[in-house]
């Protein structure tokens, strides 16, 4: 007869030789933080690559999101090309799909028609 404990194997311990993974993140990042640079998980990457530590791209990023460190706000698709046209560029009196679009979410941001009519008839007093 076997006992329990000849069929389980020995707990493994971890070699002496590992790294801890986020403590070595956690390392990079402060360094660039006191240097000034915005820690980036590409550069983080390839810092530690050199340093013979292999982590993945989640994991660094999970690191600095809980370092405070959170990630770039990015722009929405129809953002990036548009840019809106002062006045003084638009010599023409007629109102555009552009305009009226900007007017909408206007409308939608004041909570109606008739406060921001409202609101506008204020800030035509403001200008006389």
């Amino acid at each position: 007869m076997t006992s329990d404990a000849a069929k389980k194997p020995a707990p493994k311990k971890p070699a002496k030789s590992e790294v801890n993974k986020s403590a070595e993140i956690r390392k990079v990042a402060a360094g660039m933080k006191a240097k000034g640079e915005k820690p980036r998980p590409v550069v983080v990457i390839d810092i530690l690559k050199k340093q013979g530590v292999e982590v993945s791209s989640p994991q660094v990023s999970m690191v600095l999101k809980k370092m405070g460190f959170r990630p770039r706000k990015r722009r929405k698709s129809g953002e990036a090309g548009v840019k809106p046209q002062s006045p003084a560029v638009r010599k023409s009196g007629k109102v555009t799909v552009d305009d009226l679009v900007r007017a909408q979410k206007v409308v939608a941001s004041m909570g109606g028609i008739d406060r921001a009519l409202a609101a506008i008839q204020a800030l035509k007093g403001f200008e006389s």
